[in-house]
C-alpha cells in the first residue's frame, strides 16, 4: 500500500500517528486530505532540520530538505538545538526531531494511545 494513501486513511480516521526525524516524515511531505490539503498544514510537527541534514550530508542525497518541505507545506514546523531531544504532538500526530527525540516520542505515543477521545 501506498504510504501517502495509508497516512492518509490513518489520519481521516483518527489513529496515532508517529513519524521520528528523518525517513518516517518524508511520508507526511506528500500525504493530503481527498481535497488535496497538504496533512501536515497547520499541525505542529518537526524532524530533521535542515542543519541537521547539511552535518550529516544528507542535503546532498536528498531531493529535498525536510523542513523546509515541511514549512512549504503549512506544518507549524519548530525544533531545538541540532542533535537534541524534542518532540512535539498534535492531536494524534506525534512527531520527533533526531534519533535522541525516540524516548520523548514514544512517550507521546504512549500517552496519546492511553488518552484517546
Amino acid at each position: 500500500m501506498n504510504i501517502m494513501k495509508k497516512t492518509r486513511e490513518n489520519v481521516l480516521s483518527n489513529h496515532i500517528r508517529e513519524v521520528l526525524f528523518d525517513g518516517c516524515p518524508l511520508g507526511l511531505v506528500n500525504a493530503t486530505y481527498k481535497n488535496g490539503t497538504p496533512l501536515v498544514k497547520g499541525k505542529n510537527i518537526t524532524a530533521f532540520t535542515d542543519d541537521e541534514e547539511g552535518e550529516v550530508k544528507l542535503d546532498q542525497h536528498m531531493p529535498f530538505l525536510l523542513e523546509t518541505t515541511l514549512r512549504t507545506k503549512g506544518g507549524l514546523f519548530s525544533s531545538r538545538s541540532n542533535w537534541t531531544d524534542y518532540s512535539v504532538r498534535d492531536g494524534n500526530l506525534v512527531t520527533g526531531q533526531n534519533p535522541q527525540s525516540s524516548k520523548s516520542t514514544a512517550e507521546k505515543v504512549v500517552d496519546a494511545i492511553e488518552n484517546q477521545t
